[in-house]
């Protein structure tokens, strides 16, 4: 049976904007401009038929049609989400991570982790960053940024303000076993280090 579904980044740019309310803060989440979020949202209500939204000045507003549409293109995201998490070898977990290209992998030892948590097996690519996280080729990164990204646990890897090294998960994930025990494994390294800054240090969960 061939399902008419309409296409995938249309039905995440909805998504998104339907949680937030806003076209903005939607594309601060995808890492996409405003603009394509509305485009996105624009060509699914043309596919559709319908209008989702009611755009109001500096507002926007769910019709009937989009307060009705919207829960099931959730549930429809988290069977996706449950679907893949199942198709885990049995007796191994695996947890991708993301690393920013400048950072040098040797600071963070990450033989240790893996002797540590024989059962996560632990993959890294490199160059990474947040396209990689949003397109879910990586489950969690370690990103060079400001770290405030709505939708996503941001915790400080690096001691300091501004910009710095920031352990990202999205916020649907974050509490995940298996990055709970990288989040805790990165915390417990770091207080056991000598603090500088050359070692990892996390400081701080930052929720959005």
């Amino acid at each position: 049976m061939t399902h008419a579904l309409p296409p995938l980044n249309a039905l995440r740019a909805f998504e998104a904007a339907a949680r937030h309310l806003s076209f903005k803060l939607a594309a601060h989440e995808l890492h996409v401009t405003p603009a394509a979020v509305g485009q996105q949202v624009k060509a699914l209500e043309a596919r559709l038929g319908v209008q989702l939204f009611e755009r109001l000045h500096k507002q926007l507003i769910l019709t009937a049609a989009g307060q009705a549409y919207l829960p099931g293109v959730s549930r429809g995201f988290r069977h996706i989400a449950e679907a893949t998490s199942q198709l885990k070898p049995a007796g191994a977990v695996l947890l991708q991570l993301g690393v920013h290209a400048s950072l040098d992998l040797r600071r963070l030892d990450l033989a240790q982790f893996r002797e540590a948590h024989a059962e996560i097996g632990l993959r890294v690519l490199q160059p990474a960053g947040l396209h990689e996280l949003v397109e879910g080729k990586v489950d969690l990164l370690i990103a060079r940024s400001l770290g405030h990204h709505p939708g996503y646990r941001c915790d400080r890897v690096t001691e300091g303000s501004g910009l710095g090294d920031w352990l990202i998960a999205p916020e649907g994930t974050a509490d995940c076993p298996e990055i709970v025990s990288f989040r805790e494994w990165l915390r417990a390294r770091a207080a056991a280090s000598p603090r500088t800054n050359r070692r990892p240090r996390l400081v701080g969960g930052v929720g959005s």
